[in-house]
């Protein structure tokens, strides 16, 4: 294919925002008649490139390439006008209206000032037929599944001028028999010449349907791949930003320091069992065991399924099935409130918008869980509040001179640590923590990993994710490795290493 002219090309692409270098001279091709996969964690750039590509954004450096000319659509418009077609995440639908009115939105046939229904419930009958869907185009989208609205969006942006088309997380609501019946129609598509940009966050299913992967790293470009000639392994490596031989197996001596070998040997009692937990479309049913004084870790590639399975245990997403235990009791989990009587507290992995309330002080943004979970009636005094907060303060060394500044004007790692002091203010027998070193100095990380440690310690039980794997093992006394919204092992002792890890995820031994 190399002696093939791509039908995209962008060369040396830059994206700066305010503080961020987004886009750093990365280089991406787009072939026809190829399912062409990008790679990456979060912050790699994927979906800044993919806006870059179809008018969002503009570049700040770079060219682009359609068909061996210069393009720079200034907005998504633009870019179908070109032929570059996007189905996003968010199916963008009136599901009130019929199929066929879906598809022709804003541009239905005409005749006689009227609209030709006859004319467009054929068109759109054919354009399905040409993705091998048959059905009644008249019914209203809302009476289809997920798939075939999925299907809908697509047949929606292709006509006769369609050259490329992006799929951005095209299966992340759709279960597998879905899935297999979306791939039919991208490799049907495929087959005709179109050229087919995917995005997603599942391994598997880019083995499955990419014939070639693009690795973007902190916004840099890692490299362009056949997916036959790269192994998953190679493959999570490159994503992480480290080369195979980087990750080797530590010595028994050198791991998990932190956690009390009390809860190493299973003398603690549980502190939260689960059993067949799992919702439909978030992550599928899975059995977890976290006993008092242990840090379990929970670790995965972006999109594995980490920060679903947290938000069913706190009850943020209600779970379809299965049960939840905590000390021992049954408990009806059904919402964050629940969860905080049941003794479990939860740091989002989103800071600024499920976090911080950037308007309060440092001491009421520290007190809101405590004072949600005693209720509207029984409210704290200030002084009772300043109390908490100094302690606090105090013991995980925030740096601040008063309780009384804005939580806005404290560094990412002190607001971090912040979100940790509302949560010990609870007191809870089981600590959430999604993600909590992410964005703050290694100085800050250091000192919230501590902590993580020395509530262990004190007994608490404690899930922590990240996406640093060997942040995980460093502080974990055992570790639950998710892929593809599925929990599939449990690593302890010598296996839990990064290279344990990356081989369980990629499916080796």
């Amino acid at each position: 294919m190399s002696d093939i002219a791509p039908i995209i090309e962008m060369k040396k692409i830059s994206k700066q925002f305010p503080g961020v270098q987004a886009l750093s001279d990365v280089d991406f091709r787009l072939f026809r008649g190829e399912v062409h996969a990008i790679m990456g964690q979060n912050g790699a750039g994927k979906s800044t490139l993919v806006k870059v590509l179809t008018g969002v954004y503009k570049q700040n450096s770079g060219e682009m390439l359609l068909e061996g000319k210069p393009i720079r659509p200034d907005s998504p418009l633009a870019a179908q006008k070109l032929g570059i077609n996007t189905v996003y995440q968010e199916i963008n639908l009136c599901l009130n209206l019929s199929v066929a009115e879906n598809i022709f939105v804003g541009r239905e046939p005409m005749a006689f000032g009227r609209i030709d229904w006859k004319t467009m419930n054929r068109e759109a009958a054919e354009v399905l037929s040409r993705l091998n869907i048959n059905i009644d185009v008249t019914r209203t989208l809302s009476s289809y599944s997920i798939a075939i609205q999925q299907m809908v969006a697509i047949a929606r942006v292709l006509d006769s001028s369609a050259k490329v088309l992006i799929l951005d997380e095209p299966t992340s609501s759709l279960d597998e028999g879905e899935v297999a019946q979306l791939f039919k129609v991208i490799r049907k598509l495929r087959d005709e010449g179109l050229a087919v940009l995917f995005i997603t966050h599942f391994l598997d299913q880019t083995y499955q349907i990419a014939d070639r992967i693009t690795v973007l790293k902190n916004g840099t470009f890692v490299g362009e791949f056949m997916t036959d000639k790269l192994p998953k392994l190679e493959l999570i490596a490159k994503m992480l930003g480290k080369e195979l031989s980087e990750f080797s197996y530590t010595s028994k001596g050198e791991q998990n320091k932190g956690p009390s070998a009390a809860a190493k040997e299973g003398g603690r009692p549980p502190a939260l069992t689960a059993k067949g937990l799992g919702r439909h479309g978030s992550i599928a049913p899975f059995d977890l065991a976290l006993r008092k004084g242990e840090v379990l870790g929970l670790a995965g590639l972006l999109g594995s399924g980490r920060t679903e399975m947290a938000r069913l245990l706190f009850g943020i997403d209600g779970a379809d099935c299965g049960e939840i235990m905590v000390d021992g009791k049954k408990k009806a989990i059904g919402s964050p409130h629940s969860a905080m009587m049941a003794g479990i507290g939860f740091c989002s992995e989103d800071r600024k918008s499920e976090g911080i309330v950037a308007d309060l002080s440092i001491r009421e943004n520290i007190i809101l869980a405590l004072q949600a979970k005693k209720g509207a009636f029984r409210f704290l005094s200030k002084t009772k509040q300043l109390e908490i907060a100094d302690k606090l303060i105090k013991e995980l060394a925030i740096k601040t001179p008063s309780a009384e500044n804005l939580v806005s004007q404290l560094s990412g790692g002190n607001q971090q640590k912040v979100l940790l002091a509302r949560w010990l203010a609870t007191n809870p027998t089981i600590l959430i923590l999604d993600e909590p070193t992410r964005g703050i100095d290694v100085g800050a990380k250091l000192e919230i990993m501590e902590q993580i440690l020395n509530l262990s310690s004190e007994g608490k039980g404690v899930i922590f994710i990240s996406s640093e794997f060997e942040e995980v093992i460093r502080c974990s006394t055992k570790v639950a490795v998710l892929k593809d919204k599925v929990k599939i092992a449990e690593l302890q002792g010598a296996d839990m290493t990064e290279s344990g890890i990356m081989h369980t995820i990629a499916g080796g031994k």
